[in-house]
């Protein structure tokens, strides 16, 4: 359907459709009659039990129905699960039909597809809008092999052809209609049409209108209608057209279209040009449908059909036209993951590189400035003092903090959420996104202080902004890099005085007194102070250049005009974090961090700000329980490990070379807790290090290269551990086993070979070591190292069958190899009977590796030996790790030890171990998912199966458990083994009665509404 309009029911023979469907299709069932502009539509309810869509289309252009045709079985073949309709032969194998019902007609019949139009339906949120996004770029990835005459045509409602709308805007009555219209197209005759023919052309869809788009009941797009309007043209005009319907009524019409052009973006790429253009696209979109309105009125002045959306269309112009244009054009810049201003990266490494040629900007003749830091945030100690203070009771207010303090002047931070920002003034196009964040340094010194500027510039705009809460005097002074680029520097709050002895085009030197800062009574009604900010784009503004920002958009405005903390060369912060909701966070974590890196709970990630014992804390001060975080094992920022870690950085921090007392006292306090001959520590920054460390020691020592590793298991992320890590190079995006790796059968008495009751099954699935070490030796090659956890975690938290390690390590051993005990998921008390786990088998290994709980989230490791291995390791080849082992390291290595033993903390694992695990098989009697409770400690895992007998995994049972423990209970889990179908709970330490009681209720509730 062209443009914003839409029929009505079609009225006609019900009889006669009837005969069609039988006579042509052998279809016989119930008829409705659907919207069209041109063609009759109709809903077919077949007796069949499916639904289908029959299309009388009006036998006018050949061409066009022929390319409708031709591109549906197009995209059958390039892709096939689009959601669009599918043709449906008729009993000649034809696509389309002729006939003679109420006049010359072509006969479509279509597979219907489920949903309600866009315009209807009630759920329509961030989901439409990104899987909407997603559907288009994925379709026209289809279509750029698509070819078809029909396509290329002289065609008006292609907005790449807007420029002959020109002719019909005499035909539009309002005179601010036809003036905005007229404008509108001016430009883009003059500004976009060029930019545009440099973009990528195509066969388009050309209408994704809020009647062609339809979403199922979660809020998804489920199908894309009618390809009549299809026409080829340029890509990026796909994107504006969706734009203009998806954003009608929504509360941030440019936000909207931004999240659009960013779903279409991630799935088909677009250019910096196409981005650009979007904006100017989608108000062409609006001129276009205008034009096309007030032609067909005025050849139809009866068709009232024709003014259904158009007050919707001038309502939405309007509100798009209202927007800064520019800062329109950045957030979709930003949206796609373009930098929303290329050259203020630039500018910043050119001012880092030259800020030591800066003058100051306020007393210069006091080079170390004494400073105080105000906090005007709504989490500050007088947040309510400050909002409901008088003028002069917050000038005295500023002035008794720095007297107080002996200060030589205040700071106000950058990137501050402020609460003082309360006039209309900074309220925005949409009204749940104030502009509330601080853009500038405030320096506050008694009005009339000179100020200076900190480098050579122009005088290049004024403006007087003599309101309340205003700038009052502002003056942006113009600099430019050696490379070209220009930007500004913002002087706010001056007094009128100083200002008027300014000029447009002044020359400013560096360190001149140009200006003076302002009293209350001239400065907008604030304190007496400097507004200082760092501009890279003014967005037109000029020195009416906002201030202060939006939270939501920080992405963009922390280009605009980033930290100026540069200049002024502080010796306290003069910025603050900026907290960005989820939506900035995670685009930002994925353009900058990359995609590989994952989110837990990937459809409502968790914004974490803190953490106590065995809780996490959101934003919102929600506690969550974490039982699956065995990093902070003496749980979340324990004060003793906290207080360890602040008291020494405080007092050095410096690598190993040097002698300090921490690194001694430590390796003596770690090595104790291991039997003997385990007496020689390396320190090192992760698990993944530690092991890599020790495959080098390994080798050193045999002299062999080959290692042994179980299936499933993983030990790192480094590329040495990935090749002994199955769970990585047997999974996706692995690239198989690499030849100096065997791997064993892993020992799994649940759903093994040998299972629970087999008194052999330790020595049968360690003969699989030995048979692997025969394969080696068939090759006349010796393996170096075996690795092993004492509880198998990727494998699904497996405890091993009795004497599995004495027997595996038995054979490694004689084939002259060592044996490695991989303690970085479960040592440090975890397992509860032991302090670590490898202790369970009764077994002493060559080599352990620690590593997550021993820093309780600081990043530190170690690897412990003996003494006769770590000689053969000095062999020359000097080993030096910069943050091994590093005062900071130690002190907080030893605090977690002094926790773990005050706090009794391995006893504590073992009784609520314990508990948790009696309380689970108490609830396998009572619901049949339950398969399989195991594990030591605190260190459980719950297998999950649809069939006790059959073992078949439950594995989409379990995510939904977890989802519904995270969304009704605020437990935080998650899924481990080759199945993903068993429950990894690994809780901090601190985990006791009270939370392993709510799990187990919580886990018994969530499993009666799975059943």
């Amino acid at each position: 359907m062209n443009g914003f309009a839409h029929a009505g029911d079609a009225n006609t023979s019900l009889g006669g459709v009837r005969k069609i469907l039988f006579e042509t299709y052998d279809l016989q069932g119930s008829i409705n009659g659907l919207p069209g502009e041109h063609d009759l539509n109709f809903k077919i309810g077949g007796i069949d039990g499916k639904d289908y869509l029959l299309k009388l289309h009006a036998d006018d252009d050949d061409d066009i129905l022929d390319m409708q045709v031709a591109v549906l079985e197009h995209l059958n073949k390039v892709d096939p699960g689009l959601p669009v309709s599918r043709a449906i032969p008729d009993l000649d194998g034809n696509n389309m039909s002729s006939n003679t019902f109420e006049g010359p007609r072509k006969v479509r019949l279509l597979t219907w597809l489920a949903g309600d139009i866009w315009a209807k339906a009630e759920n329509r949120g961030s989901e439409a809008i990104d899987t909407l996004g997603a559907l288009l770029a994925r379709l026209d990835k289809s279509l750029e092999s698509f070819q078809h005459p029909g396509a290329q045509r002289s065609y008006d409602w292609d907005i790449a052809q807007a420029s002959k709308h020109l002719t019909y805007c005499k035909f539009i009555d309002d005179a601010d209609k036809r003036k905005t219209v007229e404008e509108i197209l001016n430009r883009f005759v003059s500004d976009v049409l060029p930019r545009l023919q440099n973009c990528p052309r195509q066969v388009i869809h050309n209408d994704a209108n809020d009647y062609n788009v339809l979403l199922d009941k979660t809020g998804r797009v489920s199908g894309l209608l009618d390809f009549g309007d299809m026409v080829e043209s340029y890509r990026v005009v796909e994107i504006a057209v969706a734009s203009a319907y998806a954003l009608i009524g929504t509360e941030d019409p440019i936000g909207t279209a931004a999240r659009l052009a960013r779903a279409y973006h991630q799935v088909n790429p677009i250019t910096e040009d196409e981005c650009d253009l979007i904006v100017d696209l989608i108000k062409t979109r609006y001129a276009v449908s205008i034009c096309m309105a007030a032609k067909q009125i005025r050849e139809a002045p009866e068709n009232h059909y024709l003014l259904v959306s158009q007050e919707d269309v001038w309502r939405e112009l309007r509100r798009v036209n209202t927007e800064n244009h520019r800062l329109a054009v950045l957030r979709l810049r930003a949206a796609c993951g373009l930098p929303p201003i290329p050259k203020a990266r630039q500018i910043m490494r050119w001012l880092e590189e030259n800020a030591h040629t800066f003058a100051p900007v306020i007393r210069p003749e006091t080079p170390k400035p004494k400073t105080i830091t105000f906090d005007f945030t709504t989490s500050a100690p007088d947040a309510s003092q400050i909002s409901a203070f008088s003028g002069i009771e917050f000038d005295a207010y500023c002035d008794d903090k720095i007297l107080e303090a002996k200060a030589d002047f205040g700071i106000g931070l950058y990137g501050e959420n402020r609460t003082i920002y309360k006039s209309d003034a900074f309220e925005t196009a949409n009204t749940s996104a104030r502009r509330s964040i601080h853009l500038g340094i405030d320096l506050f010194t008694p009005a009339h202080e000179p100020v200076y500027a900190p480098l050579k510039g122009t005088c290049a705009f004024l403006y007087d902004d003599a309101v309340e809460n205003g700038f009052g005097p502002t003056v942006l002074l113009e600099h430019k890099t050696k490379t070209g680029d220009v930007f500004w520097t913002l002087y706010g709050h001056l007094s009128r005085q100083s200002f008027a002895k300014l000029k447009t085009g002044q020359k400013i030197s560096r360190g001149q007194a140009f200006a003076e800062i302002g009293r209350r009574e001239e400065n907008g009604s604030w304190p007496p102070h400097l507004h200082f900010q760092l501009v890279t784009d003014h967005l037109g503004l000029e020195a009416q250049m906002h201030g202060v920002g939006v939270r939501q958009q920080w992405s963009v405005w922390r280009d605009i005009s980033p930290d100026p903390s540069v200049f002024l060369g502080l010796n306290v912060p003069a910025a603050t974090v900026v907290a960005r909701d989820k939506d900035s966070l995670i685009h930002e974590r994925h353009a900058q961090l990359g995609r590989a890196l994952s989110i837990a709970y990937q459809d409502a990630p968790l914004n974490i700000v803190s953490g106590d014992g065995c809780y996490l804390i959101d934003e919102t001060g929600k506690r969550w329980l974490d039982m699956v975080n065995n990093v902070c094992h003496v749980g979340h920022c324990h004060p003793r490990v906290v207080n360890a870690a602040q008291q020494q950085i405080a007092e050095l921090n410096t690598n190993s070379r040097y002698l300090h007392d921490n690194l001694v006292e430590y390796s003596n306090r770690l090595v104790g807790l291991f039997p003997d001959p385990l007496n020689v520590c390396y320190f090192v920054n992760s698990g993944s290090e530690a092991n890599d460390l020790a495959i080098r020691i390994a080798r050193a020592h045999t002299g062999n290269h080959d290692l042994l590793t179980v299936d499933h298991a993983y030990h790192g992320h480094l590329s040495s551990l990935i090749d002994v890590s199955p769970y990585k190079f047997a999974g996706n995006g692995g690239s198989g086993r690499p030849k100096h790796v065997q791997v064993a059968e892993m020992p799994d008495l649940y759903r093994g070979r040998w299972r629970y009751g087999d008194m052999d099954a330790g020595k049968n699935y360690a003969a699989d070591v030995h048979r692997q070490i025969e394969g080696l030796a068939a090759e006349n090659k010796n393996p170096a190292l075996f690795f092993s956890e004492g509880i198998l975690g990727t494998g699904g938290q497996l405890t091993l069958p009795d004497g599995y390690l004495k027997e595996a390590y038995a054979h490694v051993r004689a084939a002259g190899g060592l044996c490695l005990a991989d303690e970085v998921q479960v040592g440090f008390g975890r397992v509860g009977s032991h302090m670590w786990a490898f202790e369970t088998q009764d077994v002493v290994p060559d080599i352990v590796t620690l590593g997550k709980p021993i820093g309780n989230g600081h990043p530190m490791a170690a690897v412990i030996t003996t003494p006769e291995i770590a000689a053969s390791f000095a062999n020359g080849m000097e080993y030096f790790n910069t943050f091994g082992g590093n005062p900071v390291s130690a002190a907080t290595g030893l605090a977690v030890l002094d926790v773990i033993r005050d706090e009794r903390l391995q006893h504590k694992c073992l009784v609520t171990g314990h508990r948790l695990m009696d309380g689970a098989r108490e609830l396998a009697e009572k619901h049949p998912l339950i398969g399989d409770v195991r594990g030591m400690g605190l260190f459980i895992g719950i297998e999950l199966v649809k069939d006790r007998k059959t073992l078949e995994p439950a594995a989409k049972e379990l995510a939904k458990i977890i989802q519904v423990l995270k969304e009704d209970h605020a437990i935080l889990l998650s899924s481990e083994g080759p199945f993903d179908n068993v429950l990894k709970i690994k809780p901090p330490a601190q985990f006791g009665t009270a939370e392993c009681d709510h799990f187990l209720n919580a886990l018994d509730d969530t499993l009666g509404k799975i059943n």
